[in-house]
């Protein structure tokens, strides 16, 4: 019968590290906010707003249930109360002191409520996972939105054979506005796709974050990488038949800020860094002047008008000019705006559908806290930008040891922060639901763990694995 030596030439075989089960309800959990968040307009569509807004309050006081005894423990760490993003905390503030002065106090509570609950699951998911926990869970999210949108615009063409409507709502005959489909039935005749989001713009920029996110966790090594190269497939061609252009031109701003940061990471000298800087500004300014001077053909190529389908005369216009009726403090907070509030029922109408943001996050910012919330805006987005560069291009140091490798990990702060940035120019995504979710859970965790896999909260702890696991050095 075999039996081991008394001199084995490797350690005896040992039994895998297993997750306690706790640890995998807190990261189901966690999967089930993001997908709550980043596909917010989904849960609307099949539930109504009332539904969405209880399903938003529910997930809200599930997190602080669990996350309240996380902190009287200290666990998985002490709650780093001085790293908190204080410029986006006072925003959210201010937002709510603008009641006020609100010229419409019913959105502004209701979407202060909806600003807060996202908040706080974002500080929450920041402190309960580590850096590599939450790309995977980000990528989780990814995959659930991706593969139900696959499975409802195959149904909407296989099944339904037509358009599907918001709560599957079945209106009498004549003519529909497309505008108001959840599904188009698109999948096999060229058109654009909604997915399950119900927008084809919201579908495009998902598939990119996923893109993102499934890149990282490939270069990180993570297992099955062939089923995860087939969802980075799927997600490329949402992302093509999606057919949004501000996502086309965030993908290359995103490809270009990755280029210049792996070509960071590739200098070993100050000298050489300022060389790469000097470089990237001179192109940089071509590329603004090109734009400039050739933006009339450059969204004609991409289908867009030159006033960028109706947005600067139609959209920026008219809400600057309502700015200037209080500039310092703005009109009061609403993000998104309230379309069945009198005050924009039909104040700009596009395609026969009350529009409900700016279309341009800083005029939207503006427009509703004024400077002072622009301030604390920018200031917010500055730091992330700030830290989210550094975070990617500086080599993990501290201590002697200059040596040591980069982690993919840190390539994604940088990457979404720009994806936003660029995005916020057309859209107000940036400062609601998934835009702001991903400005508050980044800016706290580089604060609070500004080395990936260093610190308490990044070490594998016996006290989230199973019973009789051993510690990772």
């Amino acid at each position: 019968m075999a039996q081991y030596t008394k001199h084995p030439v490797a350690a005896p075989p040992t039994a895998p590290e297993r997750e306690s089960t706790g640890h995998l309800l807190l990261r189901g959990y966690i999967v089930l906010v993001l997908i709550a968040t980043f596909a917010h307009s989904a849960v609307y569509n099949l539930v109504g707003p009332i539904g969405a807004g209880v399903v938003i309050v529910v997930l809200t006081l599930s997190t602080l249930a669990i996350g309240i005894p996380m902190l009287a423990r200290s666990r998985p760490a002490p709650f780093l109360w001085r790293r908190l993003p204080w410029a986006a905390l006072a925003y959210t503030a201010f937002a709510l002191l603008s009641v006020a002065w609100s010229g419409w106090r019913v959105p502004t509570l209701i979407t202060w409520v909806l600003l807060a609950a996202v908040t706080v699951n974002a500080l929450f998911v920041a402190h309960a996972l580590s850096w590599q926990e939450i790309i995977r869970a980000l990528a989780s999210a990814f995959k659930w939105i991706l593969g139900l949108s696959l499975a409802i615009e195959l149904w909407a063409s296989l099944i339904v054979h037509g358009p599907i409507l918001p709560n599957f709502v079945v209106l009498p005959g004549g003519k529909i506005d497309p505008q108001l489909y959840w599904v188009r039935d698109n999948l096999f005749d060229g058109g654009r796709l909604q997915g399950i989001v119900g927008n084809a713009n919201l579908l495009a920029f998902l598939s990119l974050f996923a893109i993102i996110a499934f890149g990282i966790r490939f270069s990180l090594g993570a297992r099955w990488r062939t089923t995860l190269g087939l969802w980075m497939l799927l997600a490329a061609f949402f992302f093509v038949r999606a057919s949004s252009a501000t996502a086309w031109i965030c993908a290359f701003a995103a490809a270009a800020v990755l280029l210049i940061a792996l070509l960071i990471r590739r200098t070993s000298t100050p000298r050489g860094r300022a060389k790469v800087y000097a470089w990237c500004l001179g192109i940089l300014v071509v590329i603004v002047v090109a734009a400039l001077l050739l933006y009339r053909p450059i969204l004609a190529m991409l289908g867009r008008s030159a006033d960028l389908t109706g947005r600067s005369d139609k959209i920026w216009a008219v809400v600057l000019d309502k700015a200037a009726e209080s500039p310092v403090i703005g009109l009061g907070f609403s993000s998104p705006w309230v379309p069945t509030d009198p005050a924009f029922d039909g104040w700009i109408v596009d395609h026969g559908i009350t529009v409900f943001h700016a279309h341009n996050m800083w005029i939207d910012v503006l427009f509703q806290l004024g400077i002072v919330g622009l301030v604390l805006m920018a200031v917010a987005y500055g730091a992330l930008l700030w830290r989210s560069w550094f975070f990617a291009v500086d080599r993990p140091r501290w201590d002697l040891r200059a040596d040591r490798p980069f982690s993919p990990v840190t390539l994604l702060p940088i990457l979404y922060t720009t994806v936003l940035l660029v995005q916020g120019m057309s859209e107000s995504t940036p400062i609601m639901l998934w835009g702001w979710l991903l400005l508050v859970m980044l800016s706290f965790k580089m604060k609070s763990v500004p080395l990936v896999g260093v610190g308490l909260s990044e070490q594998v702890r016996i006290t989230e694995r199973g019973r009789g696991a051993r510690r990772v050095p």
